[in-house]
């Protein structure tokens, strides 16, 4: 057995991914997170640069003061506009459109640090989020970055956005795609989970789910993208015929197998160090990778600030930025917002 291969002729013929703004002005969610945290220096930033507007309205949910501080302190030509509990209001450049949840009261958070009140407030600011999207109000939620030791300091037993997301909306195991805009997207087989677990989680039924799952939520995307799916090995050189593990042979080749027998275009599997450049050569229309990190190292790598998670198989559709609260520069006026910009502008573009 040997890893999938692919010509270098092959690789010269191929096309980036192109996407493209689709007509309309749809209204986006946007949580700013943990209040401790940049989450509201970067939401205040990116409406402030007035860009997205051209994507789409921008419905900030978060807390008033948090922004107002953000907007004084990184003296941004911005207003605050209140919006009613439906999500309408007045959406234009200069305004920032701010719904914050009735069952918060106002409150002084700290900056930089972890609290549980900061951990409901992010909690409460998602609820409100997908209320809005399961009714229809808005066309889908971008999230900005939360604290996990915050929320379970407030009682919240749920670990990240994605489990939080999936209570909220009756989801089994929503995909976690990310999407660096135009180049590349990589799915997940497993997430926040010790390495062990995930090699343990490398099972035919799991693949071949994952397999069928992620292909159906790329046509759902309308992306009419023909490509095959990739799927990368789990050890090196795909185990190289058994001598550095079974996995490929016992696991993934099958369920790759059976995938194609139902008529799915699939290629793999394909040695981890090499899948993602010949992905980035627009020779797959996604990577299925075996863990956490070995799709998450080479999506920031490739381009960390760009890199975006969109979380599908639920009935909304959620991006967010890919990093953190980043403690140590908040309130500090360093923060980019770079990655919450491209998450609202590929939210709009699958909206």
């Amino acid at each position: 057995m040997k890893c999938g291969t692919i010509s270098v002729d092959d690789m010269s013929k191929a096309k980036p991914l192109e996407l493209k703004i689709p007509p309309g002005n749809p209204v986006i969610a946007v949580t700013t997170g943990d209040p401790a945290g940049i989450g509201p220096e970067i939401t205040a930033k990116a409406v402030a640069g007035g860009g997205i507007y051209e994507f789409c309205r921008p419905l900030v949910i978060g807390d008033r003061k948090s922004i107002e501080r953000e907007i004084v302190h990184n003296e941004l030509n911005l207003t605050i506009s209140e919006a009613g509990d439906s999500g309408e209001g007045d959406y234009r450049p200069g305004r920032l459109v701010l719904l914050s949840p009735r069952s918060l009261q106002e409150n002084d958070f700290p900056i930089g640090k972890v609290s549980a009140d900061c951990g409901r407030a992010a909690f409460e600011y998602i609820r409100q989020a997908v209320q809005l999207a399961l009714a229809k109000r808005v066309a889908a939620i971008v999230t900005g970055p939360i604290n996990k030791q915050s929320l379970k300091e407030s009682g919240i037993t749920l670990t990240g956005h994605t489990e939080i997301l999936a209570e909220l909306t009756g989801t089994r195991d929503p995909l976690t795609m990310f999407e660096i805009y135009g180049e590349m997207r990589v799915f997940f087989l497993s997430r926040h989970v010790s390495l062990r677990q995930a090699c343990d989680m490398v099972k035919k039924e799991r693949v071949l789910d994952y397999i069928i799952r992620c292909t159906e939520a790329l046509k759902q995307l309308r992306l009419k993208d023909d490509r095959p799916f990739a799927v990368a090995g789990l050890n090196p050189h795909c185990g190289e015929n058994g001598l550095f593990g079974r996995e490929e042979i016992d696991e993934i080749i099958p369920a790759i197998e059976e995938a194609r027998k139902a008529g799915i275009k699939v290629a793999g599997p394909f040695g981890a160090d090499s899948v993602f450049a010949m992905a980035r050569k627009g020779e797959f229309s996604a990577v299925l990778s075996m863990y956490h990190d070995q799709g998450h190292i080479a999506a920031k790598t490739l381009n960390f600030a760009r890199t975006v998670s969109v979380t599908l198989g639920m009935p909304i559709l959620r991006t967010s930025v890919d990093h953190g609260t980043a403690f140590d520069i908040a309130g500090k006026g360093l923060a980019d917002p770079a990655s919450l910009i491209e998450a609202v502008k590929l939210a709009a573009v699958y909206a």
